[in-house]
């Protein structure tokens, strides 16, 4: 008896082994189990934001920054108590060892885009490597690369209401952000709707 029942234990062995290596179905059909959900498990740390991200105050930035257009400072007061009317991202744009910073200045009254900056660390000091000021404007960061909105009317638009908008992606090179070619896209209230290729200008 002793020895079938070893025989039986070596042959369950076997089953089991052999059902492990086959790669059939089972709890990894369905992806990876959370860290959470394993027992004693720990999950891996995400990359610190530290190692790159630096926090910048972006209204202290622009009201020293030269480059940015006296009336564009002008405009730069709060809405409401503290709360200025900027729009501030970071991302890795010119493959600097620091985050770059792309500030946006808005109208307080409808959010309307009235600058846009991008700037890269450079020895430990932050420096304006990209400016447009041609309300409406909007600048983002997309995959790695600068993308910038701008709104455009047509004779007839109310303020509240433009045709469309050309986007055009920017990518650093040899030190300069360099324009690629633009979208243009018209709103759902414009004849003609929809995307073609934004006019020379």
């Amino acid at each position: 008896m002793a020895v079938i029942a070893a025989a039986a234990a070596i042959a369950a062995l076997a089953l089991f082994v052999a059902a492990c290596g086959t790669g059939g179905t089972g709890a990894r059909d369905e992806g990876p189990a959370h860290a959470s959900a394993v027992a004693g498990a720990v999950a891996s740390p995400a990359p610190s934001p530290s190692d790159s991200y630096r926090r910048v105050d972006a209204v202290a930035l622009l009201k020293q920054d030269p480059a940015v257009a006296a009336s564009v400072k002008r405009d730069l007061k709060p809405c409401n108590g503290d709360d200025y009317p900027v729009d501030v991202s970071y991302g890795d744009l010119t493959g600097g060892p620091v985050d770059d910073v792309v500030v946006n200045v808005l109208t307080c009254a409808d959010a309307v885009g009235i600058g846009s900056y991008v700037y890269r660390d450079e020895n430990g000091t932050y420096t304006n490597v990209f400016k447009t000021e041609e309300s409406p404007v909007y600048a983002e960061i997309e995959q790695g690369v600068l993308t910038v909105t701008k709104q455009f009317y047509r004779k007839g638009d109310p303020i509240v209401s433009p045709s469309g908008e050309d986007v055009t992606p920017y990518r650093w090179k040899a030190g300069n952000f360099v324009p690629g070619k633009a979208v243009r896209r018209l709103y759902s209230n414009s004849a003609g709707e929809g995307t073609s290729a934004a006019p020379d200008n």
